[in-house]
């Protein structure tokens, strides 16, 4: 929602180490900035030095099977998705897309005519968010079959855990997004 105001910088960092490269990038910014935070404590994925440029995705795995574009607590979950994937021989290309607005439109092209199909993953509504984002670039630059795991309708509060599993924004629920935007990709 807040990447459609005009004139908003909207961040959503995968974890802690992240946060604070964000937190020094929004310093810098002359206008608005959202910075997007989880409730609980995340995994760490940035094990010691984070190389944070706002506007710019960061690959955290490399593959031609299928991309998976992540952010903020999705990261994580991508991470873990794709290494399952790759024990089984599927190997995935994982983009952390921390910046929203501006996104990185060239990752996602690239991503695109890499993999020939991607999944987006993100704790947020499906409409509006990074799946909408990222599924504009492709249908205007590169179609490729996608699949979006993300929020269906309105979700209950609680225990972030049950709740990622009640609404399908598991680990899991990420490689079967993936298995099946790979039966469309042919």
């Amino acid at each position: 929602l807040m990447s459609a105001l005009p004139g908003f910088t909207v961040i959503t960092p995968a974890d802690a180490t992240e946060v604070e490269a964000a937190v020094r990038a929004m310093v810098s910014l002359a206008g608005p900035c959202y910075l997007r935070l989880y409730r609980s404590p995340t995994p760490v994925v940035h094990n010691g030095e984070c190389r944070f440029i706002l506007g710019k995705a960061e690959a955290m795995r490399q593959g031609n099977a299928a991309s998976i574009i992540a952010c903020g607590s999705m990261v994580s979950t991508a991470l873990a998705a794709a290494d399952k994937l790759a024990s089984e021989g599927v190997n995935c290309l994982v983009l952390n897309m921390h910046t929203l607005k501006p996104l990185d439109e060239d990752a996602i092209v690239r991503a695109a005519l890499e993999t020939g199909a991607i999944v987006t993953a993100e704790e947020h509504y499906i409409y509006g968010g990074l799946g909408s984002l990222v599924s504009q670039v492709v249908g205007r630059e590169c179609p490729v079959p996608m699949e979006m795991v993300a929020l269906r309708g309105y979700a209950e509060s609680g225990k972030p855990e049950p709740l990622l599993e009640k609404y399908g924004l598991t680990a899991a629920d990420v490689e079967k997004a993936v298995r099946r935007v790979l039966k469309r990709k042919g």
